[in-house]
């Protein structure tokens, strides 16, 4: 049985595209750190990552309810369902301090990003 030249070269052109953007986060340098929302509030409520480096964040859902992890300073919004855990791929930070906080919770102590 023949193969089409298309059905044989499209995996491996798929897998050739995608290496360089696997390359690139490696290359970034960036360093997971996790937050976890559990008992009504983030652990660890005040944050502190060098500044002028890429970062990845993992939050971690540890309730029985739903969050959302958001932060106007640093763009970012996502909602997480009970045991859900999700990847925040962030720039390097200037230095300053970036606030986070659950929305759907009002009253759920904010968190913070210190980048020195």
């Amino acid at each position: 049985m023949l193969l089409r030249p298309t059905r044989l070269f499209l995996p491996l052109y798929l897998c050739a595209c995608l290496l360089p953007i696997r390359g690139e986060l490696a290359q970034a340098g960036e360093t997971a750190t996790e937050i976890r929302f559990e008992n009504h509030h983030f652990v660890p409520q005040n944050l502190t990552v060098a500044a002028g480096q890429e970062l990845v964040i993992k939050v971690v859902n540890a309730s029985t309810e739903t969050i959302e992890f958001e932060s106007f300073k640093l763009n970012r919004e996502k909602a997480l369902s009970p045991g859900q855990t999700i990847s925040v791929h962030l720039p390097a930070l200037s230095p300053g301090n970036y606030d986070f906080y659950d929305d759907f919770h009002q009253d759920v102590p904010e968190g913070t990003i210190v980048a020195k």
